[in-house]
């Protein structure tokens, strides 16, 4: 008989990153449903729920990513291979079946799975569920009451209902190989490296234990001993009487010039680890940053003084009225949750930042420019792709996976099924906690439906992830002014379960590459975004409860970590788009609707780079200019501050220019080892220090615990404007 004819490369896979990444052979044998990977799943998703939820109120709100788990989980994993029993038994209720605790040697599916395990229910990375953030405002910063079953069912819900939207999507945007999720492909590369055999003297696991090791005795430095290294803003020391050069020089509430960090939560915070984000990607953050932190804002500042900037700090995201004092926002809110119309009117229209109210306008360009950019530069090869994925030519990833049963189509529709029910139940019988009226719910799974297919074909071939949080809040906002709550909700409900949806489909689709069996994965997520949005919400209820003034800076000592810096944006969003409403901000009865021109800006961007890379095709260098990524490099500020900016991109360009192409080898071998290992270090010497010192309220008194010595940083300096501490110009 002849051999079979060799595979083209179009049937091994349409896309070359993945005939380089991803092997074209399975053992169907090796167990994946193990006693080790349920052990370590749930242990792994118990802490990193723990930990993120933990730090997510800090400061510097550090986040344990899927890589740490990966890095992590390889040495408990061979471990448990090792001291477990292998003796076989019957389950009752198992027939003839035999099962062991230790079936054999630690494998890359058992280790995939224990790494999705953990990362269920978080979406694009964010440490913790999203609508934990609603309780938090709620509690925390209204000052109002919500119970925890309410929480629990809104937590929940809205993390769930994006599985349903990614099992009924999955055929289109999982199965065809053009779409090929570049994303996955850095966690395929990890998990072949960190299961080649090593034959060298510094093992991966030696390496990591030795960085875990300094990483958790330095971080009692800057994290108890020496707070002030988390941010040396040393121009606001030589210069302690000037509110400009503070201004300038203050990494924490200023341009952060000359400021610098030796903590590594500081480096990692917000943008994540620098060491696994590749180089161009920090390059095009470096230079929209530069642009918007050190050309925009001070031209707009003290410049033009736009919007009366000089009334306000440069940098903050508080809300202010017009005289420069803090907006009394819970002077506003009546009774039943809603705007006081005559309390709003006494203090007048709500004011922000230079800096705050600019991000808003970069936010609108982004939106719309990832739109164009996207349609312009990529339009032809996404429409190509889509149609070859309907050809039903399944490339060699897709009929291996047919060895395995599929999930029953059946279980999506049930789940999405119940949680839309139990989501009417909530927004119907616990109306009052949640304000979002049944039609709201309604539409808000109408959108995120509709958007998720669109939106995740563009994440599957081109790594690019339009974000709709401002959109579903200014729909909500033009339909239901007033109700902050409501508006936060529909986000909740129209946003992130969109985006669960692409995070699962990603989840998906590394399982496709490694080729766990499916229905493994379906329950492997599943019991994963229950048990990680429960631990969530206990976390955070307990922290609300125990942690006196928690979030709310003012009234916290200088050196107090519990500033909630995410959430207090995330407040700010829910008065501006909730409580006041876009009409009366960015609309004809507030102070920006100039900024609205921004998404004519962002949408018209893209045309002209376009038009230039038609007109000049030689010049290689236009088509590099990718304007959202560019307007969106400061979306993360607020809350991140321009020295974690600083840092990440100084610690980014050391690892991922200067080793990657001098050290290479090293780089290969310890680079995301060493990124796990930085992360996990801090984490676990931050919660040793809050449960050892935190609890009993042992403190240090002393100048290096007293912040970064920038008070004066956030001073108005427009004449007649009286702020408490700050001097008269």
């Amino acid at each position: 008989m002849a051999p079979p004819p060799p595979e083209t490369e179009e049937e091994i896979s349409p896309i070359e990153q993945v005939r380089l990444t991803v092997l074209t052979t399975d053992d169907p044998s090796l167990p994946v449903w193990t006693f080790r990977m349920w052990f370590l799943g749930l242990l792994s998703c118990a802490l990193m729920s723990f930990l993120n939820q933990f730090f997510a109120y800090r400061t510097e709100p550090l986040i344990i990513t899927q890589i740490s788990v990966q890095v992590a989980s390889l040495p408990a994993g061979h471990f448990l291979a090792q001291v477990l029993p292998s003796a076989k038994f019957r389950l009752p209720g198992a027939g003839d079946r035999l099962f062991s605790l230790n079936p054999g040697p630690f494998n890359i599916k058992e280790h995939v799975l224990i790494s999705i395990f953990a990362n269920a229910g978080y979406a694009f990375g964010n440490g913790s569920a999203y609508g934990v953030s609603i309780v938090n405002i709620i509690k925390a910063f209204y000052k109002r009451t919500i119970s925890f079953h309410a929480a629990w069912i809104l937590i929940i819900s809205t993390q769930v209902l994006g599985y349903g939207w990614a099992g009924l999507l999955r055929k289109y945007v999982v199965e065809p190989g053009h779409m090929w999720w570049p994303s996955t492909l850095v966690q395929v590369s990890l998990f072949r490296a960190l299961h080649e055999k090593e034959q060298r003297r510094m093992s991966r696991a030696k390496f990591f234990l030795i960085a875990f090791l300094c990483s958790f005795a330095w971080y009692a430095v800057p994290g108890y001993l020496f707070p002030t290294l988390t941010s040396v803003s040393w121009v606001c020391w030589a210069f302690s009487k000037s509110v400009t050069a503070q201004q300038l020089g203050s990494g924490m509430r200023g341009l952060g010039l000359g400021a610098f960090t030796l903590d590594w939560s500081a480096v990692a915070a917000f943008l994540f680890s620098p060491l696994v984000s590749p180089f161009f990607a920090i390059v095009n953050v470096f230079v929209g940053f530069v642009v918007v932190m050190y050309i925009v804002v001070p031209v707009c500042y003290w410049g033009l003084n736009l919007y009366s900037a000089k009334n306000f700090p440069i940098f903050s995201s508080h809300l202010f009225t017009a005289d420069g004092a803090q907006y009394d926002i819970t002077a506003i809110v009546n009774d039943k949750f809603e705007i006081d119309m005559a309390a709003y009117e006494k203090q007048g229209r709500i004011n922000l930042s230079m800096f705050f109210a600019l991000t808003y306008g970069f936010g609108f360009a982004t939106i719309a420019s990832t739109l164009t950019h996207v349609g312009l530069f990529y339009g032809k090869e996404i429409y190509a792709r889509m149609r070859a994925s309907y050809k039903n030519k399944d490339d060699i990833h897709t009929r291996l996976m047919r060895a395995y049963e599929d999930i029953p189509a059946w279980w999506f529709y049930a789940l999405l099924g119940v949680t839309i029910v139990v989501s009417l139940v909530l927004c119907t019988a616990m109306k009052d906690e949640v304000q979002l009226p049944w039609w709201g719910l309604i539409l808000a799974c109408f959108m995120a439906f509709f958007f998720t297919l669109p939106i995740s074909i563009i994440t599957a071939t081109t790594n690019q992830t339009p974000g709709l949080n401002i959109i579903t809040e200014y729909v909500m906002g033009v339909i239901l002014p007033g109700r902050p709550i409501a508006n936060v909700c529909f986000k909740v409900y129209g946003y992130i379960s969109m985006a669960q949806a692409i995070s699962f489909l990603a989840d998906f689709k590394l399982g496709h590459y490694m080729k766990i069996p499916p229905r493994s994965m379906f329950l492997v997520q599943f019991v994963g975004t229950i048990v990680a949005g429960t631990i969530n919400l206990g976390v955070a209820w307990w922290l609300l409860g125990s942690v006196e003034n928690i979030c709310q800076e003012e009234l916290l000592p200088a050196n107090s970590p519990w500033t909630c810096p995410g959430d207090r944006v995330f407040f700010d969003a829910s008065v501006i788009w909730g409580l006041v409403g876009p009409r009366r901000i960015f609309g004809p009865l507030g102070n920006y609707g100039a900024l609205n021109w921004f998404f004519l800006g962002g949408a018209l961007g893209p045309v002209v780079v376009w038009l230039l890379h038609v007109k000049f095709p030689s010049q290689r260098w236009i088509e590099l200019v990718n304007l959202p990524v560019l307007l969106g490099a400061t979306a993360y500020m607020p809350p991140a501050t321009p020295l974690n900016y600083t840092a990440w991109v100084a610690v980014g360009t050391v690892f991922n220019l200067f080793v990657f192409r001098y050290r290479k080898k090293w780089w290969q071998r310890y680079n995301y080892v060493l990124s796990a290992a930085l992360d996990a270090g801090v984490a676990f010497m931050g919660v040793l220090l809050y449960f050892a010192l935190g609890l009993q309220n042992v403190s240090l008194d002393w100048w290096g615990t007293a912040g970064e010595h920038c008070d004066l940083a956030r001073c108005p300096t427009a004449q007649a404007i009286r702020v408490d501490g700050c001097p008269v110009f």
